[in-house]
Protein backbone atom coordinates (compact mmCIF):
# COMPACT_ATOMS: atom_id res chain seq x y z
CA UNK A 1 0.00 0.00 0.00
CA UNK A 2 1.05 3.30 -0.41
CA UNK A 3 0.21 6.99 0.59
CA UNK A 4 -1.93 7.85 -2.42
CA UNK A 5 -4.24 4.79 -2.08
CA UNK A 6 -5.82 6.06 1.46
CA UNK A 7 -8.95 7.94 0.35
CA UNK A 8 -10.61 8.52 3.30
CA UNK A 9 -10.16 8.60 6.91
CA UNK A 10 -12.69 5.37 7.51
CA UNK A 11 -10.06 3.72 5.34
CA UNK A 12 -6.98 4.93 7.10
CA UNK A 13 -8.76 3.54 10.35
CA UNK A 14 -8.81 0.63 9.19
CA UNK A 15 -5.50 0.17 7.75
CA UNK A 16 -4.49 0.96 11.30
CA UNK A 17 -6.91 -0.92 12.92
CA UNK A 18 -4.98 -4.12 10.55
CA UNK A 19 -1.72 -3.05 12.44
CA UNK A 20 -3.47 -3.34 15.81
CA UNK A 21 -3.82 0.16 16.68
CA UNK A 22 -7.14 1.47 17.05
CA UNK A 23 -8.01 5.55 16.16
CA UNK A 24 -11.04 7.29 17.02
CA UNK A 25 -13.14 9.04 14.09
CA UNK A 26 -11.39 12.90 15.60
CA UNK A 27 -7.53 10.88 14.93
CA UNK A 28 -8.44 8.99 11.55
CA UNK A 29 -9.58 12.05 10.16
CA UNK A 30 -6.76 14.80 10.81
CA UNK A 31 -4.47 11.86 9.84
CA UNK A 32 -5.89 11.36 6.43
CA UNK A 33 -5.71 15.35 6.07
CA UNK A 34 -2.32 15.41 6.97
CA UNK A 35 -1.51 12.73 4.56
CA UNK A 36 -3.91 14.14 1.59
CA UNK A 37 -2.69 17.68 2.47
CA UNK A 38 0.95 16.24 2.82
CA UNK A 39 1.09 18.25 5.96
CA UNK A 40 3.36 17.22 9.54
CA UNK A 41 0.92 16.18 11.91
CA UNK A 42 1.73 17.26 15.66
CA UNK A 43 0.39 15.20 18.35
CA UNK A 44 0.33 16.08 21.96
CA UNK A 45 -1.32 14.62 25.00
CA UNK A 46 -0.30 12.78 28.32
CA UNK A 47 2.40 9.90 27.99
CA UNK A 48 1.31 6.45 27.13
CA UNK A 49 -1.62 7.37 24.65
CA UNK A 50 -0.13 6.21 21.57
CA UNK A 51 1.43 8.79 20.06
CA UNK A 52 4.68 7.41 18.87
CA UNK A 53 2.70 4.04 18.58
CA UNK A 54 0.64 5.85 15.64
CA UNK A 55 3.89 6.86 13.57
CA UNK A 56 4.69 2.88 13.87
CA UNK A 57 1.21 2.32 12.96
CA UNK A 58 1.64 3.98 9.62
CA UNK A 59 4.94 3.00 8.72
CA UNK A 60 4.51 -0.89 9.38
CA UNK A 61 0.44 -0.13 7.57
CA UNK A 62 1.47 1.65 4.39
CA UNK A 63 4.93 -1.25 4.69
CA UNK A 64 7.46 2.23 4.57
CA UNK A 65 10.74 2.57 6.65
CA UNK A 66 10.25 4.18 10.20
CA UNK A 67 12.96 6.60 10.69
CA UNK A 68 13.28 8.06 14.56
CA UNK A 69 14.62 11.21 15.46
CA UNK A 70 14.37 11.25 19.59
CA UNK A 71 14.67 14.80 20.73
CA UNK A 72 16.51 15.69 24.19
CA UNK A 73 17.37 18.67 25.62
CA UNK A 74 20.11 19.94 23.71
CA UNK A 75 19.91 18.28 20.35
CA UNK A 76 21.31 20.63 17.71
CA UNK A 77 21.02 20.15 13.68
CA UNK A 78 24.28 18.50 12.95
CA UNK A 79 22.58 15.54 15.32
CA UNK A 80 19.38 15.32 13.46
CA UNK A 81 20.41 16.00 9.96
CA UNK A 82 24.25 15.12 8.54
CA UNK A 83 27.63 14.59 9.99
CA UNK A 84 31.29 13.95 8.07
CA UNK A 85 33.07 11.21 9.14
CA UNK A 86 36.24 12.40 9.67
CA UNK A 87 38.43 8.75 10.24
CA UNK A 88 36.85 8.11 6.77
CA UNK A 89 38.32 11.27 5.66
CA UNK A 90 41.90 11.11 6.99
CA UNK A 91 42.27 7.60 5.54
CA UNK A 92 41.27 8.99 2.28
CA UNK A 93 43.73 11.30 2.50
CA UNK A 94 46.34 8.74 3.47
CA UNK A 95 45.84 7.14 0.52
CA UNK A 96 46.06 9.69 -1.75
CA UNK A 97 49.19 10.40 -0.16
CA UNK A 98 50.33 7.18 -0.46
CA UNK A 99 49.19 7.22 -4.57
CA UNK A 100 51.73 10.25 -5.29
CA UNK A 101 49.39 13.29 -3.72
CA UNK A 102 47.91 16.43 -4.58
CA UNK A 103 49.19 17.70 -7.84
CA UNK A 104 51.74 15.30 -8.39
CA UNK A 105 51.55 13.77 -11.69
CA UNK A 106 48.61 11.38 -12.42
CA UNK A 107 47.52 12.30 -8.40
CA UNK A 108 44.73 15.05 -7.75
CA UNK A 109 45.14 18.96 -7.81
CA UNK A 110 44.27 20.69 -4.69
CA UNK A 111 41.12 21.84 -5.27
CA UNK A 112 39.87 17.62 -6.71
CA UNK A 113 41.17 16.61 -3.23
CA UNK A 114 39.56 18.92 -1.30
CA UNK A 115 36.13 17.84 -3.16
CA UNK A 116 36.23 14.60 -3.00
CA UNK A 117 36.95 14.86 0.87
CA UNK A 118 33.10 15.65 0.43
CA UNK A 119 31.96 12.45 -1.36
CA UNK A 120 28.64 10.99 -0.33
CA UNK A 121 30.55 8.54 0.87
CA UNK A 122 31.82 9.76 3.67
CA UNK A 123 28.55 12.03 4.50
CA UNK A 124 26.84 10.03 7.62
CA UNK A 125 22.98 10.83 7.56
CA UNK A 126 21.37 11.57 10.54
CA UNK A 127 17.49 10.74 10.89
CA UNK A 128 15.77 14.07 8.79
CA UNK A 129 18.56 14.01 6.32
CA UNK A 130 18.15 9.99 5.81
CA UNK A 131 14.16 10.71 5.48
CA UNK A 132 14.28 12.92 2.89
CA UNK A 133 16.84 10.52 1.29
CA UNK A 134 14.60 7.45 1.68
CA UNK A 135 11.30 8.91 1.13
CA UNK A 136 8.24 8.05 1.02
CA UNK A 137 8.93 6.92 4.84
CA UNK A 138 7.66 7.84 7.62
CA UNK A 139 9.75 10.35 9.87
CA UNK A 140 9.38 10.21 14.01
CA UNK A 141 10.22 13.44 15.65
CA UNK A 142 9.87 12.31 19.39
CA UNK A 143 9.48 14.30 22.08
CA UNK A 144 10.09 17.36 20.41
CA UNK A 145 9.21 19.26 23.62
CA UNK A 146 12.45 18.43 24.87
CA UNK A 147 14.62 20.18 22.45
CA UNK A 148 15.28 23.86 22.77
CA UNK A 149 13.98 26.69 20.12
CA UNK A 150 16.78 26.88 18.30
CA UNK A 151 16.39 23.83 17.74
CA UNK A 152 12.61 24.02 16.90
CA UNK A 153 13.80 27.34 14.48
CA UNK A 154 15.81 24.91 12.05
CA UNK A 155 12.98 21.84 12.11
CA UNK A 156 10.65 24.91 10.85
CA UNK A 157 12.70 25.80 7.92
CA UNK A 158 13.00 21.81 7.13
CA UNK A 159 9.66 20.89 7.33
CA UNK A 160 8.66 23.71 5.24
CA UNK A 161 10.73 22.84 2.22
CA UNK A 162 11.34 19.33 2.94
CA UNK A 163 14.84 20.22 1.45
CA UNK A 164 18.68 20.68 3.19
CA UNK A 165 21.07 22.60 1.28
CA UNK A 166 24.98 20.93 2.85
CA UNK A 167 27.61 23.98 1.90
CA UNK A 168 30.04 21.24 0.97
CA UNK A 169 27.80 18.74 -0.93
CA UNK A 170 24.82 20.83 -2.33
CA UNK A 171 21.03 20.71 -1.75
CA UNK A 172 18.72 17.25 -0.97
CA UNK A 173 15.53 17.54 -1.38
CA UNK A 174 12.38 15.07 -1.04
CA UNK A 175 11.48 13.49 -3.80
CA UNK A 176 7.96 12.56 -2.02
CA UNK A 177 7.87 14.48 1.33
CA UNK A 178 7.76 11.91 4.06
CA UNK A 179 5.04 11.58 6.53
CA UNK A 180 5.93 13.58 9.72
CA UNK A 181 4.65 12.67 12.87
CA UNK A 182 5.85 15.14 15.45
CA UNK A 183 5.01 13.91 19.02
CA UNK A 184 4.54 16.20 22.48
CA UNK A 185 4.14 15.72 26.39
CA UNK A 186 4.03 19.24 26.77
CA UNK A 187 6.33 19.58 29.37
CA UNK A 188 6.75 22.90 27.54
CA UNK A 189 4.68 25.16 24.93
CA UNK A 190 5.50 24.94 21.72
CA UNK A 191 6.13 28.08 19.29
CA UNK A 192 3.00 29.28 16.93
CA UNK A 193 5.17 29.31 14.07
CA UNK A 194 5.86 25.34 14.19
CA UNK A 195 2.24 24.63 15.20
CA UNK A 196 1.29 26.49 11.81
CA UNK A 197 3.07 24.17 9.79
CA UNK A 198 1.33 21.28 11.26
CA UNK A 199 -1.88 19.52 11.44
CA UNK A 200 -2.44 19.11 15.41
CA UNK A 201 -4.52 16.63 17.54
CA UNK A 202 -4.65 16.22 20.94
CA UNK A 203 -4.49 12.23 21.98
CA UNK A 204 -6.68 11.47 25.08
CA UNK A 205 -6.70 8.67 27.32
CA UNK A 206 -9.33 6.36 25.75
CA UNK A 207 -12.40 5.57 27.55
CA UNK A 208 -13.79 2.37 28.86
CA UNK A 209 -15.08 0.76 25.94
CA UNK A 210 -12.20 1.71 23.47
CA UNK A 211 -9.49 0.39 25.72
CA UNK A 212 -11.00 -2.50 26.47
CA UNK A 213 -11.09 -3.16 22.79
CA UNK A 214 -7.59 -2.17 22.56
CA UNK A 215 -6.55 -4.59 25.05
CA UNK A 216 -8.55 -7.22 23.34
CA UNK A 217 -7.04 -6.48 19.96
CA UNK A 218 -3.75 -6.04 21.08
CA UNK A 219 -3.53 -8.70 23.77
CA UNK A 220 -6.70 -11.42 22.17
CA UNK A 221 -4.60 -14.60 24.51
CA UNK A 222 -5.53 -12.22 27.45
CA UNK A 223 -9.32 -13.96 28.92
CA UNK A 224 -11.56 -11.17 27.79
CA UNK A 225 -13.03 -10.99 31.81
CA UNK A 226 -9.51 -9.99 33.27
CA UNK A 227 -9.24 -7.65 29.61
CA UNK A 228 -12.22 -5.58 31.12
CA UNK A 229 -11.26 -5.81 34.90
CA UNK A 230 -8.10 -4.25 33.95
CA UNK A 231 -9.52 -1.35 31.98
CA UNK A 232 -11.96 -0.73 34.94
CA UNK A 233 -9.26 -0.83 37.32
CA UNK A 234 -7.06 1.92 35.39
CA UNK A 235 -9.72 3.48 34.53
CA UNK A 236 -10.23 4.38 38.46
CA UNK A 237 -6.83 5.29 38.84
CA UNK A 238 -6.80 7.41 36.49
CA UNK A 239 -8.74 9.85 38.09
CA UNK A 240 -7.43 9.77 41.76
CA UNK A 241 -5.92 12.92 42.31
CA UNK A 242 -2.85 12.50 44.06
CA UNK A 243 -1.63 9.41 41.94
CA UNK A 244 2.20 11.50 40.10
CA UNK A 245 1.81 9.22 36.97
CA UNK A 246 -1.27 7.83 35.47
CA UNK A 247 -1.32 4.62 33.90
CA UNK A 248 -1.52 5.38 29.78
CA UNK A 249 -2.55 2.69 27.72
CA UNK A 250 0.48 1.24 27.17
CA UNK A 251 0.87 0.56 31.20
CA UNK A 252 -2.53 -0.97 30.80
CA UNK A 253 -1.11 -3.40 27.95
CA UNK A 254 1.97 -4.18 30.43
CA UNK A 255 -0.23 -4.57 33.39
CA UNK A 256 -2.87 -7.16 31.44
CA UNK A 257 0.42 -8.81 29.75
CA UNK A 258 1.69 -9.50 32.47
CA UNK A 259 -1.28 -10.68 35.03
CA UNK A 260 -2.02 -13.23 31.95
CA UNK A 261 1.97 -14.76 32.09
CA UNK A 262 1.05 -15.38 35.48
CA UNK A 263 -1.76 -17.22 34.33
CA UNK A 264 -4.78 -15.06 36.43
CA UNK A 265 -7.68 -14.86 34.29
CA UNK A 266 -9.41 -12.55 36.22
CA UNK A 267 -8.06 -9.72 38.44
CA UNK A 268 -7.66 -10.55 42.22
CA UNK A 269 -5.70 -8.54 45.09
CA UNK A 270 -2.98 -10.54 45.44
CA UNK A 271 -2.07 -11.10 41.58
CA UNK A 272 -2.66 -7.01 40.87
CA UNK A 273 -0.30 -6.05 44.30
CA UNK A 274 2.39 -8.80 43.10
CA UNK A 275 2.52 -6.95 39.47
CA UNK A 276 1.56 -3.54 40.17
CA UNK A 277 5.37 -2.77 39.41
CA UNK A 278 4.16 -3.03 35.37
CA UNK A 279 1.72 -0.13 36.17
CA UNK A 280 2.74 1.83 38.32
CA UNK A 281 6.72 3.34 37.77
CA UNK A 282 7.17 5.44 40.59
CA UNK A 283 7.01 4.00 44.63
CA UNK A 284 4.75 6.61 46.02
CA UNK A 285 2.29 5.36 43.01
CA UNK A 286 2.75 1.92 43.84
CA UNK A 287 1.77 2.44 47.45
CA UNK A 288 -1.31 4.59 46.16
CA UNK A 289 -2.73 2.68 43.71
CA UNK A 290 -1.93 -0.55 45.99
CA UNK A 291 -4.23 0.74 48.62
CA UNK A 292 -7.23 2.26 45.88
CA UNK A 293 -6.86 -1.71 44.60
CA UNK A 294 -7.44 -2.76 48.05
CA UNK A 295 -10.40 -0.89 47.91
CA UNK A 296 -12.13 -2.34 44.46
CA UNK A 297 -11.13 -5.31 45.02
CA UNK A 298 -11.30 -6.16 48.71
Amino acid sequence: MTQTSISSATALAEMLAATGYLADEGLATIGYLALSMERPLLLEGEPGTGKTSLAEALAEGFGLPLIRLQCYEGIDASQALYDWDFTAQILHLRSVEASGGAGMGAGLSVAELESSLYDKRFLLARPILKALQQSPAVLLIDEIDRADDEFEAFLLEVLSTYQVSIPEFGTVKADTPPIVVLTSNRTRDLHDALKRRCLYHWIDHPGLAREVEIVRTRLPQVPALLAEQVVRAVQQIRVTDDVLKPPGVAETLDWARALHQLGRAELDLASAAASIGALCKYREDTERVSAALARMLG
